[in-house]
């Protein structure tokens, strides 16, 4: 099966890459314009993948709040040529999408066909993406909904948590967005087996359990520790978001229902957060 990744320098293309090594041919900014149907089209028909991962996004969150021109044609227009060009060829799609395109207030975890309502640019532009995949493909399409996504590759929390833990007396975290860490690995396998298998549908995948973004710097700063990453333990002190404002607006909850995922990837085993940043955090330590 030939594979076509578009995207070659995020987290999640770093993990599709380790998994499927040569079978699968990464495109970026370099080799191809994806907001640019004609021009993506033509890249992809010289390749003739049989399956497509959109592993592409715009993710700077507060940015997009002044940015949306460039958010809109990454999040929404490239995922409109890739859905045309895959119903074109014939070719099956996976796109992963956010849990930001949900308001943050249900309070229990979100199941893939809740209603959406993003709260900013960059939720509103996900879900843009979302509509047209449907519009164009919904019968040769998997959409995956992730949440929290990081990995020893690239920037995200873990490894700015740990960078401020090794420079700074005390740290104050967010305590009331409430959501799931992921690590980019288990969404690259959940990702590579909706493509292998060609599962269409909406699911949703991120770790295993529930924490806040302060429960989460906790848990990296004392398996930092443990590890040998960090020398010594900071007070780590949890604030309300009203203490930190933002340009744009997060989710409060944004749990994610992977039932209808358990099923339809069922050779993958969702793993517990704490889990997963161990053995993250153990890669990133043998790296050093």
């Amino acid at each position: 099966m030939k594979i076509v990744v578009i995207g070659n320098a995020g987290q999640l293309s770093y993990e599709l890459v380790r998994i499927l090594g040569e079978d699968i041919v990464c495109l970026g900014p370099e080799d191809t314009d994806i907001t640019d149907g004609a021009v993506l089209s033509a890249t992809l028909s010289s390749l003739a993948p049989e399956v497509v991962i959109n592993a592409a996004a715009y993710t700077a969150v507060d940015k997009a709040e002044d940015d949306q021109v460039l958010c809109h044609a990454i999040n929404a227009t490239a995922v409109k040529n890739l859905a045309r060009y895959c119903k074109a060829a014939g070719a099956f799609l996976v796109h992963v999408s956010t849990d930001y395109v949900f308001n943050g207030h249900k309070g229990s975890p979100y199941l893939p066909d809740d209603p959406i309502e993003p709260q900013g640019v960059y939720g509103q532009t996900k879900a843009d993406g979302e509509k047209a995949l449907f519009d164009i493909l919904p019968e040769a399409s998997c959409l995956i909904r992730t949440a929290w996504v990081y990995s020893a590759y690239g920037n995200n929390f873990v490894k700015t948590m740990l960078r401020l833990m090794a420079e700074k007396p005390q740290l104050t975290v967010i305590d009331d967005q409430i959501g799931t860490p992921t690590w980019a690995k288990g969404l690259a396998e959940a990702c590579v087996s909706a493509a292998q298998q060609k599962t269409a549908g909406v699911y949703h995948w991120t770790d295993e359990g529930v924490a806040s973004w302060y429960d989460f710097a906790l848990a990296i700063q004392e398996l930092g520790i443990e590890k040998g990453l960090l020398s010594q333990s900071i007070p780590v002190l949890p604030i309300p978001s009203s203490q930190y404002p933002t340009p744009a607006r997060r989710p409060h909850y944004s749990v994610l229902d992977k039932s209808s995922a358990r099923i339809a990837f069922a050779s993958l085993n969702p793993t517990h957060w704490r889990k997963q940043l161990s053995s993250m955090l153990d890669e990133l330590k043998a790296q050093q």
